[in-house]
């Protein structure tokens, strides 16, 4: 391709609007334009980007016995009640009448239709292992689209399926998912860690998220080098601790007037205590059924965690006429002494004694509380957030923290989905039997931003070979320069031919303006045709990686660089 003939419409100042490296670079770069909020079209250097992430999962999929398939955007409301997700998806579920007055909704995942779709075709064992999948556009009507690619409202996802007759031959339709993400994100070439992660709005009993790692990662993740555990910040296990010492005398309970003294700062202060000894008590709304958390002081609640013990559909703070219906007391005084409902206790609870906690009185908090002797808990959990001094929860070794971007997510569905479309099929024994299924997801923009976010400098993007959106850039310094044009138009011809996918920059313009635009864009490798090289038959050859320069003749040049394309 030449430069001169590309639709290629570099900035030259960063975008105000753009917080993160990849939303400028991509807009600087030419790759992508804005539409509205969360909405972006791809210009043909961004595409080509996207196509070679495309064709990558293509390969790889296909190499693991998927099959493509390209399903509807629109879909029936009807689907969506059948699997039960109409009225818990939530607002980023676009939704619509068509003209024939029917509810519709914009896909932002094809659970439902792909099971629709198996259920009527599927009817025999013979017929499974089955896995189907698709490279399409969806939509979420995300609340605050940002960050370019990273979280947008429409995007382009791989989506896979599959289908099986039990539990076990499922695990091994996962594991060969989860053997193809690894080979497509290596491919990439992208640093990344798959990690243990909650299924959230998809469902089913187990998930890994795909992360790559980078600063600007919006998702955190906890990981242990000595094992190799790895989960994200919701997921992420808390050990049981070792049994507690044996206590000695129990102090008598306490209460003590705390006027206006609500939050843990506070309580601390007042009574002059450490977080460490104080419990706080949650009262959360699950599916309308109030249910009491205490954690200790310094520590977080993991809601995750909480409703994935729970099994429930919903799980939300309690408002305040259920808080005072089930303690009595207005929120910020709550305890567990006397509470009207369930309690469930994290685990760094068990062996504390001489607690503070709320008095179920406003104004009041009660010291020297202790378990078994002033209340007790239904059962105790872990049930918060990991911190960084925490041991793995596997092999107890030092945890360390990282951010990452998410990539990919492989779920476990079980039956859910089947059992809710009554997607069956006979077995050998001639007995219907719920298919059991998983799903796999790659967002294939978040991947690209995602490179970007992992490999850039202060002078642009530095594609990976495999991703660039072309192998190489020839860069004449004076295309006025008869001598220096027809060396470039030579290699250029040369380096097509032999498959390398090459850019011209053909522009009159200064060799400063094309070696940044170069930078800029992120080719990574460049070769430079200058006057004095030219005359004893060397051209410079510069890696956009790592900045390292070789002076080459034109046809050794030549060689090293179709040598790279093809080690790919």
């Amino acid at each position: 391709m030449r430069y001169s003939q590309m639709f290629l419409p570099t900035l030259k100042e960063m975008p105000s609007d753009a917080e993160v490296v990849s939303h400028q670079l991509m807009l600087r770069a030419g790759m992508i334009r804005k539409l509205t909020s969360g909405v972006y079209s791809y210009l043909p250097l961004g595409y080509r980007v996207i196509r070679k992430v495309e064709q990558i999962i293509r390969e790889e999929m296909n190499r693991a016995g998927a099959q493509e398939i390209f399903m509807p955007t629109v879909q029936p409301a009807e689907l969506w009640k059948e699997s039960g997700r109409w009225g818990l998806y939530g607002k980023e579920l676009l939704r619509f009448r068509d003209r024939r007055d029917s509810e519709c909704c914009l896909g932002p995942t094809h659970e439902e239709v792909v099971t629709d779709i198996v259920r009527y075709e599927v009817k025999s064992y013979r017929q499974m292992p089955l896995n189907l999948y698709q490279i399409q556009t969806k939509f979420r009507d995300e609340i605050r689209p940002r960050f370019g690619l990273m979280r947008c409202r429409e995007f382009t996802m791989k989506d896979a399926y599959s289908f099986d007759v039990d539990a076990e031959r499922a695990d091994e339709s996962y594991r060969k998912m989860f053997e193809a993400y690894n080979r497509i994100f290596t491919r990439c070439g992208l640093k990344f860690r798959p990690v243990e992660a909650d299924t959230g709005s998809i469902g089913g009993s187990y998930s890994h998220e795909f992360l790559v790692i980078a600063e600007s990662g919006e998702d955190a993740m906890a990981y242990c080098e000595a094992c190799g555990y790895a989960a994200n910040m919701e997921k992420a296990e808390v050990a049981r601790p070792e049994a507690p010492a044996t206590q000695g005398p129990l102090l008598p309970l306490q209460e003590v007037y705390t006027p206006e003294v609500r939050t843990i700062e506070e309580v601390c202060a007042f009574l002059d205590v450490v977080p460490e000894r104080v419990v706080k008590t949650l009262i959360f709304s699950a599916d309308e059924v109030p249910v009491a958390v205490l954690v200790r002081g310094d520590e977080e609640v993991n809601e995750i965690k909480v409703r994935n013990l729970l099994g429930c559909d919903v799980l939300e703070m309690a408002m305040d006429d259920m808080i005072q219906e089930v303690a009595g007391s207005p929120r910020g005084f709550v305890g567990p002494i006397g509470i009207k409902c369930r309690v469930l206790a994290d685990y760094s609870l068990i062996g504390l004694n001489d607690m503070v906690v709320g008095a179920n009185k406003e104004n009041y908090h009660l010291k020297n509380v202790n378990l078994e002797r002033d209340f007790q808990v239904a059962e105790f959990a872990d049930l918060r957030v990991i911190r960084e001094s925490d041991p793995c929860p596997r092999c107890r070794r030092e945890m360390r923290f990282a951010r990452g971007i998410e990539v990919g997510h492989v779920f476990k569905l079980g039956t859910k989905y089947s059992k809710a479309m009554k997607a069956v099929y006979l077995d050998s024994q001639g007995q219907e039997q719920h298919m059991v299924m998983g799903c796999y997801g790659i967002g294939v923009g978040r991947t690209v931003a995602a490179c970007i976010e992992q490999s850039h400098d202060d002078h642009g993007i530095i594609w990976p070979l495999a991703l660039a959106p072309y192998h190489v850039i020839i860069t004449p310094v004076n295309v006025k320069d008869k001598a220096l044009a027809a060396a470039a138009e030579e290699l250029y011809a040369e380096l097509a031919a032999e498959g390398v996918e090459v850019l011209l920059d053909d522009r009159d313009e200064r060799a400063g303006v094309k070696f940044k635009d170069a930078d800029l864009i992120g080719i990574p490798m460049r070769v430079t045709i200058g006057p004095k090289n030219l005359a004893v038959g060397k051209v410079e050859l510069k890696m956009r990686n790592t900045g390292e320069t070789k002076l080459l003749t034109g046809n050794e040049a030549k060689a090293a660089i179709v040598a790279a394309v093809r080690s790919l």
